[in-house]
């Protein structure tokens, strides 16, 4: 238990047997009537996103989620396998869990997986990875002062926007939360 003068960004909270994560919280102290904390909560399994008011010390149940460093190591069909990187145990992760995620995951490739009692519920990945395009159309010489785009294909089959100037093989830096591009990766 812990109550709302406590709540932090990322804590995971149990409000009627439903897990929510704090996005972003304001502890609000009006000139008159009590204080109160306003939040913007997301559902960890259907990734809905609600605003909730709370009484400021009004007590919460708050869920314990374990985040743990995971290795992807591949997709046997059915779901993704990972492996914890520090006691080598592997576990498997339904598509619908791991969703947009599987977008950027690359084999060998680190992940945080979140689990609470057991269950999976979501993985995170880093902010950003760089990734290989293998198929764009070629760029042409002089194209690079528009701020034009073009759809690329990263080697996970996913599709991005790049640069008007980005040739197939190129490797880039990719957003992970809204699949925009980053920038060239120099090698």
């Amino acid at each position: 238990m812990a109550t709302t003068n406590d709540l932090k960004n990322g804590m995971v909270l149990n409000l009627d047997g439903q897990l929510w994560a704090v996005v972003e919280f304001q502890h609000v102290k009006p000139g008159k009537g009590p204080a109160f904390v306003r939040t913007k909560l997301k559902n960890v399994e259907s990734n809905k996103t609600v605003d909730k008011t709370f009484n400021a010390g009004t007590k919460v149940e708050t869920a314990t989620v374990d985040k743990r460093n995971y290795q992807y190591l591949y997709n046997d069909g059915t779901s993704y396998v990972f492996m914890d990187t520090s006691s080598y145990e592997q576990l498997e992760v339904a598509p619908e869990i791991v969703g947009d995620a599987a977008n950027f995951l690359l084999e060998n490739n680190e992940a945080i997986v979140a689990t609470n009692e057991g269950r999976v519920l979501f993985v995170e990945l880093p902010p950003s990875v760089e990734m290989e395009i293998t198929f764009t159309e070629p760029g042409v010489a002089g194209d690079s002062a528009t701020g034009r785009t073009k759809p690329a294909t990263l080697e996970t089959g996913h599709e991005i926007q790049v640069p008007l100037f980005i040739n197939q093989g190129e490797r880039v830096k990719v957003d992970t939360r809204d699949s925009s591009y980053l920038g060239r990766v120099k090698g």
